[in-house]
């Protein structure tokens, strides 16, 4: 199991619980966090698992693949540290991870 911290626009932030294998976003949606629609259901085919990914945790979490660089390209304000969450797969080394939801999804 591993812990990821979600925050909201807001600052409210939310703990779920991972198991390892599952993806990010499969948590997310497992606990109901807001603002992680994953319409397309993890098939990296829209961007509305979008987050934003704490310092210290991107090198843990890895860096885009060419398909999910193209799918962030219809996210709403993205960044450096933006991602798919729908893209990182939960293992133990993410223990802790920290997310932001962003203000909006599309």
């Amino acid at each position: 199991m591993a812990k990821i911290t979600f925050i909201q626009p807001d600052g409210s932030k939310q703990v779920v619980e991972a198991t390892v294998g599952q993806t990010v976003m499969e948590a997310a949606k497992l606990e109901n966090v807001p603002g992680i629609e994953a319409e397309c259901g993890g098939a990296c085919a829209c961007a509305t698992c979008h987050v934003y990914i704490a310092e210290g945790w991107r090198e843990k979490t890895g860096a885009p693949s060419e398909m999910e660089e193209d799918m962030l390209d219809f996210a709403f304000d993205v960044r450096t540290e933006s991602r798919l969450c729908c893209q990182i797969k939960v293992t133990e080394e993410l223990d802790g991870l920290i997310v932001q939801v962003p203000a909006k999804q599309f």
